[in-house]
């Protein structure tokens, strides 16, 4: 099978050929593991460890021409946004600090306006990434979703008092969010001709205990957006639409099976969810990708540990509905304990026809 063929396979609840995986790599991980292994500078991990699934991801903030570089100087940069907001980034470091949002009023939801959704602009990376990818992986378009990208405009205390005590205001915003992720994937969907895979939605709506806010409260506030975008998606032809989201959405997976999400991507031990038992509960109502524990197995884990996990993955995933994964590979997992991880899928993850 090819990597597209296999993982399709798997999200259709079909057997596979071997277990699909899919881990992205922190640049950190990459030069340890060139380091270690005596790879070339060049390597890619993705190809290296046979990785089937690539992401492709247009602009799709609200804002792109309004970019500006504000204030730079030896140690920081300050600069407004493609979505309005005004950072400032020390430099060489990842996290930055938010000085400004673009809704610091509820009365500014009058006047939000936003770039078309089919400014070519917002393509030019994503299609080449489309074509560079599309014979080595099962790729993807990809957009946010209504929880996290309406915080990078109201700020996400904001945005969370918003929920808790207007409801109403919150809905209008995240509706106005939604529905111009909704036409940027389209336009993905359309450009990048992935209608035969079709399309993730990103949005970190869970931290490790539960998510972040009442199921209640998403059901009022998130749900009608989800359906809204899922609808349009599929009703585009997109044959898959996934849910990314970090943390514990057990409480909220009723919903969004409801609302037409097909499989939940990275499934958190740390978070509390099991492929093994999630399988059992919701048999075929969805996929998984995911699965490995990345803060404590594969950081400080043994190797029996490594690879037991690995095998009840690998197991439920035999006759489909479950792609292995442990999401963001970052330099606190020695090479070691990857490469064992790595070895058990390649051993044992191959199935009979």
């Amino acid at each position: 099978m090819t990597s597209k063929q296999r993982v399709m396979a798997a999200l259709n609840h079909q057997r596979p050929d071997r277990t699909p995986t899919f881990d992205s790599f922190w640049e950190e991980f990459r030069q340890q593991c060139i380091q270690e292994l005596s790879l070339s500078g060049q390597t890619d991990l993705a190809d290296c460890f046979g990785i089937d699934i690539r992401i492709v991801v247009a602009d799709e903030t609200p804002f792109p021409t309004r970019r500006k570089l504000l204030h730079e100087d030896t140690k920081t940069v300050t600069e407004r946004d493609g979505w309005g907001r005004v950072t400032q980034k020390v430099r060489g470091a990842y996290f930055y600090r938010e000085l400004e949002v673009a809704v610091q009023e509820k009365r500014d939801l009058e006047r939000l306006w936003f770039d078309p959704p089919t400014l070519d602009s917002r393509y030019h990376g994503f299609l080449q990434n489309v074509e560079s990818g599309r014979d080595r992986y099962c790729v993807f378009c990809k957009t946010g979703g209504p929880y996290l990208r309406t915080t990078f405009l109201r700020g996400e205390v904001n945005f969370l008092q918003d929920i808790a005590d207007d409801p109403p205001f919150a809905k209008a915003l995240a509706d106005r969010v939604a529905d111009h992720i909704i036409q940027v994937g389209l336009e993905s969907l359309r450009r990048g001709n992935l209608y035969d895979t079709g399309l993730w939605i990103y949005d970190d709506i869970a931290y490790n205990h539960q998510p972040m806010m009442s199921p209640k409260a998403f059901g009022q506030i998130f749900l009608p957006a989800y359906r809204r975008m899922v609808s349009a998606f599929k009703e585009a032809g997109a044959a898959k639409v996934i849910l990314h989201s970090d943390g514990n959405i057990g409480p909220l997976l009723d919903m969004f099976i409801e609302a037409g999400i097909d499989g939940i991507n990275p499934v958190e031990p740390r978070a509390g969810l099991y492929i093994p038992t999630l399988k059992a509960k919701y048999g075929r109502k969805l996929s998984y990708i995911g699965g490995m524990c990345n803060s404590h197995v594969l950081p400080g884990g043994t190797a029996d540990a490594i690879r037991n996990q690995a095998r009840e993955i690998i197991e439920v995933g035999k006759d489909g509905g479950a792609i292995i994964g442990a999401h963001s590979i970052g330099p606190d997992i020695p090479v070691r304990n990857y490469l064992c991880y790595h070895q058990i899928v390649k051993q044992e993850g191959v199935f009979e026809k």
